[in-house]
């Protein structure tokens, strides 16, 4: 099953991360650590394997892929033998990367991606086409009333008017061009009411939304650990540094707010209320490619007795993003081999903010995941 990978972003950290595993996959010259397909609940003949994917995408920047694999290897997110092995690799995949078109309109735009899309499909004969949105995050856009139904979307597009974010222009190219759309980003994407009437016409599925790969891939298994003991959380705030260059972006507080609103989501729905406290971002540019998140937590036990306590997760962002994009090209793909079109709600193991109304809780998430893989193979 041949499968075309497009990244929006695809010059970032995050994406070249995933595209050097994949290509070190590929030639076995590392193991799939962290890549939970792998596992035997999700391993199957459904899934494309690794010589199956495909690489291309957009980017707005223009720094060759290898430069950033070496980069990112002085940094010590990939090892330094593994770029310096598929070099040729790299350079052919700089091939299949393109600049993010500019139509003048956003409707010329939309067409421009889509071409490329369908190009890429035709250039190695793939069989369908996963689109992985892994840009920075963009600040919440604000609702238009052309998002209410696909023809009238269709007719401000074509107008001077901005009227998509780029994560929705992106996921509206995808769907014109028969593709699946994914959003690893906390950024709007595919959540509008006229993009779920395209990808419903077009018969593809989609997923989403912000990657959980850190503070709140813990929350989602401590929270139900204090609502199923019975322990009153009554206040969790956290404290986030990083670096690199999702940190600087989550400067604008407008990301930034949009990003806190994603992590803090999961609280609510595992505890059933909003203890006091917040998340906060905060860059620290020495920290490069990795991330340190300090949490507080204070809850009440029996007789109203006061209790905390305290964790701190630090990781490398890319190291951990990179194998669930993987992921997600796979299990995505498969869903759209097997007929599957419209919102992927079993997908939530994957995000901080998932599509639908699934459990938050990481057990509960991992069992509808293992099921719906399982029903990909029948």
């Amino acid at each position: 099953m041949r499968t075309g990978v497009w990244l929006i972003g695809a010059r970032g950290s995050v994406a070249v991360t995933a595209l050097t595993g994949a290509l070190a996959l590929r030639a076995r010259l590392a193991g799939p650590t962290g890549c939970v397909t792998e596992l035997p609940e999700l391993r199957g003949a459904a899934l494309p394997g690794w010589a199956d994917l495909v690489f291309g995408g957009h980017d707005v920047v223009t720094l060759p892929v290898a430069k950033k694999a070496e980069d990112l290897a002085e940094a010590g997110v990939v090892p330094g033998r593994l770029v310096a092995a598929l070099a040729d690799e790299l350079g052919r995949t700089e091939q299949e990367l393109r600049a993010l078109p500019d139509g003048g309109t956003q409707a010329r735009t939309a067409d421009a991606i889509a071409a490329d899309l369908r190009a890429f499909r035709r250039r190695h004969a793939l069989d369908r086409i996963v689109v992985l949105n892994v840009a920075t995050t963009e600040p919440t856009a604000a609702r238009h009333p052309a998002h209410a139904s696909l023809a009238a979307l269709r007719g401000a597009l074509a107008g001077p008017e901005e009227v998509l974010p780029p994560s929705s222009l992106a996921a509206y190219a995808s769907f014109s061009a028969g593709c699946s759309f994914v959003d690893f980003t906390p950024s709007t994407g595919a959540r509008l009411p006229a993009l779920a009437e395209l990808a419903a016409a077009a018969a593809v599925p989609y997923a989403g939304n912000d990657g959980k790969t850190g503070e709140t891939l813990v929350k989602s298994v401590l929270a139900p650990m204090f609502a199923q003991r019975h322990l009153r959380v009554t206040s969790w705030s956290g404290l986030n540094l990083l670096g690199g260059g999702d940190g600087a972006n989550l400067a604008d507080p407008a990301a930034n707010a949009a990003k806190v609103a994603s992590k803090q989501r999961v609280l609510g729905d595992a505890l059933g209320y909003r203890p006091e406290g917040t998340s906060r971002i905060d860059h620290v540019a020495e920290l490069g490619d990795f991330k340190t998140a300090w949490d507080l937590v204070t809850f009440a036990g029996f007789l109203g007795t006061r209790m905390r306590m305290e964790f701190t997760w630090h990781g490398c962002d890319s190291a951990l993003a990179a194998p669930l994009v993987l992921d997600l090209a796979r299990l995505t793909a498969a869903a759209h081999r097997a007929g599957r079109h419209g919102p992927l709600t079993e997908l939530g193991f994957f995000f901080k903010d998932p599509l639908g109304d699934g459990p938050s809780a990481l057990a509960a998430q991992w069992d509808t995941l293992a099921g719906f893989a399982a029903g990909l193979a029948r």
